[in-house]
C-alpha cells in the first residue's frame, strides 16, 4: 500500500477494511474472536478497541500465513471445535459464504475446507491443484501452491485459494509445527497444510463462491479503490430500490452505514459520509458534502454546502455555499442562505441568514432575521464566549457582536452597528455617528491631484 497506515484500516465507503470482516462474520456467533496483528500492532488495537469480545495476539516476526495462526496458539488452547480463518483485508466476504463453509466443513467431517473461485485472472492467487479426475463430479484437492512457487502449467489453473479457511481445532497447531519454509518467500504457508493432510489422509474440503468479487484482496491503492467503486455501487442500488432518486450513481458516494428516506432526490457529485441520515423528501444539489449530519424531512441543500457534525430539522432550506460545523443546530423551517458559515450554533425555528455571515457560539432563538455581514465576534485571543438573540430579533446588516452578549427578545440592532453591551428587549441599538455629507469634496480632490 506504501502507506504509514496499516493496510487493514484503510477505508472503503467510509470504514476500515477489517470492519466489513468482523461484521460478516459476527452473525455466525463465534464463541471467541483471535486477531493476529503484526505491523503497526498498537494501530489496529485502538482501531477496533469499540467492539468487544476480541483477543489480540501479535506476530513477531511476520513469518507467513502459518506462523501467523501458530501464533493464535495461546489464545485457543483451551478451545474446541471449528477454528474459522479469515483475512483481513477481504472486506467484500459476505455471510452466507461463512455460513456455507461452515455447514460444508461440518457435514463432511472435515480436517479442513477451503474457500475458492475460478476467476479469469488467477495472477497473484495460490492455485488450487486437484487430482486427475476419474468420474463425475469435482475431484477432490491435492495441494494448494503459491503463484510463486507455481510451475507453468500450474500457473494456467483459474481456480484459486481465498485465504479463507475452516479447520478442525484438534490436532491443528501441532500440525501447522509441520510446515516447512522451503519456498520463494522462506515464510511458512498456511495453505500447505493442504497437502499436509491430505498426506496423512484426512478429509480436506473446498467450497466454491459463485462471485469471485467476494474474496477479492486488497494488495494496493487501485485495488482499494476498485473495491471501494464497488461497495458505493451497491449502495447506491440499495438506496434507489427503497425509493430514492439518485441522478447519477457514478459520481454519488454513499458511506455504508448513511440512512436516506423515500423521495429524496441526490444530484450530481454528491458526497454523503459517516453515519450521516436524511430524512424523506428532501433533494440534495450537486457538490455538497455531508459528515456525521441528521437531517429531517424535506429539506433542501443547495450546491456545494459543506455540512459536518450538524443536525436539521425538517423544512429547511439550506446555502448554496453553506458550510454548517460543530454541533450546530438548525430549527424547523429556519433558512440558512449564500456563503453563511455556522459553528456550535443553534438557529432557532423560522429563523434566517441569508447572506455572508459568520455565527459561532451562538444561541439564536425563533424568528429572528440575522442581515448580510453579520459575525459574531466570539474569541477574545483566549477563550470563546456566547453571543445570545432572542425570539424575534432583527439584525441589521453589518453588524458585528462582541461576545459574550445578548441581544433580547424582539430587539432591533442597527445596521453597520458593533455590539458591545446587552440590548435589553425592545430595545434598537445603534454604534454609529450621525451621516455627514462634504458638498464638493470630491471635484477638491481631483484638483489637488491635478496640482501636485
Amino acid at each position: 500500500m506504501k502507506s504509514v497506515r496499516p493496510k487493514v484500516l484503510h477505508r472503503i465507503a467510509g470504514r476500515p477494511m477489517i470492519d466489513y470482516v468482523l461484521d460478516a462474520a459476527t452473525p455466525l456467533s463465534p464463541r471467541s474472536t483471535t486477531i493476529v496483528v503484526g505491523h503497526q500492532a498498537d494501530e489496529v488495537k485502538a482501531a477496533l478497541a469499540g467492539r468487544s469480545g476480541l483477543t489480540f495476539v501479535v506476530q513477531q516476526p511476520q513469518a507467513g500465513t502459518g506462523h501467523a495462526l501458530l501464533t493464535a496458539k495461546s489464545a485457543l488452547a483451551d478451545k474446541q471445535g471449528t477454528v474459522l480463518l479469515l483475512s483481513g483485508d477481504v472486506p467484500l466476504l459476505k455471510t452466507p459464504v461463512l455460513e456455507t463453509l461452515c455447514r460444508h466443513h461440518s457435514t463432511t467431517s472435515a480436517a479442513a475446507t477451503v474457500v475458492t473461485a475460478v476467476v479469469e485472472d488467477p495472477a497473484g492467487y495460490g492455485r488450487v491443484v486437484r487430482a486427475r479426475k476419474t468420474g463425475a463430479g469435482l475431484a477432490g484437492i491435492v495441494k494448494i501452491v503459491e503463484h510463486k512457487d507455481a510451475s507453468p502449467e500450474e500457473r494456467e489453473i483459474r481456480e484459486i485459494n481465498s485465504g479463507i479457511y475452516a479447520f478442525r481445532l484438534a490436532g491443528l497447531f501441532s500440525a501447522l509445527g509441520s510446515i516447512g519454509s522451503a519456498n520463494a518467500q522462506r515464510e511458512y504457508y498456511l495453505p500447505d497444510l493442504v497437502a499436509l493432510y491430505r498426506q496423512r489422509g484426512f478429509v480436506v474440503e473446498t467450497v466454491a463462491v459463485l462471485d469471485p468479487n467476494e474474496i477479492l484482496g486488497i494488495n494496493s491503492r487501485a485495488e482499494l479503490a476498485a473495491v471501494s467503486g464497488m461497495v458505493r455501487h451497491a449502495k447506491n442500488i440499495e438506496l434507489m430500490a427503497a425509493g430514492v432518486t439518485i441522478d447519477d450513481p457514478a459520481t454519488t458516494y454513499v458511506d455504508h452505514d448513511v440512512t436516506v428516506g423515500g423521495d429524496t432526490i441526490i444530484h450530481p457529485g454528491v458526497s454523503l459520509e459517516g453515519r450521516t441520515t436524511i430524512g424523506e423528501g428532501c433533494e440534495i444539489h450537486s457538490g455538497s458534502r455531508l459528515v456525521n449530519a441528521r437531517v429531517g424531512d424535506r429539506v433542501t441543500i443547495f450546491n456545494h454546502c459543506v455540512i459536518t457534525d450538524a443536525a436539521i430539522a425538517s423544512d429547511v432550506r439550506v446555502g448554496p455555499f453553506a458550510h454548517l460545523h460543530h454541533e450546530t443546530r438548525i430549527g424547523f423551517g429556519a433558512k440558512v442562505g449564500n456563503f453563511v458559515e455556522m459553528k456550535k450554533t443553534a438557529l432557532g425555528p423560522g429563523s434566517k441568514s441569508m447572506h455572508l455571515t459568520y455565527l459561532g457560539d451562538a444561541v439564536i432563538g425563533d424568528h429572528v432575521n440575522i442581515g448580510a455581514g453579520t459575525i459574531t465576534c466570539n474569541y477574545d485571543g483566549v477563550a470563546k464566549h456566547r453571543t445570545t438573540i432572542e425570539g424575534g430579533a432583527f439584525i441589521g446588516s453589518d453588524t458585528q457582536l462582541i461576545a459574550p452578549v445578548t441581544v433580547g427578545k424582539g430587539a432591533y440592532v442597527g445596521t453597520g452597528t458593533t455590539v458591545r453591551e446587552d440590548v435589553p428587549p425592545g430595545a434598537l441599538a445603534v454604534s454609529a455617528g450621525k451621516q455627514r455629507n462634504i458638498e464638493g469634496w470630491v471635484e477638491k480632490k481631483k484638483k489637488r491631484a491635478i496640482e501636485n
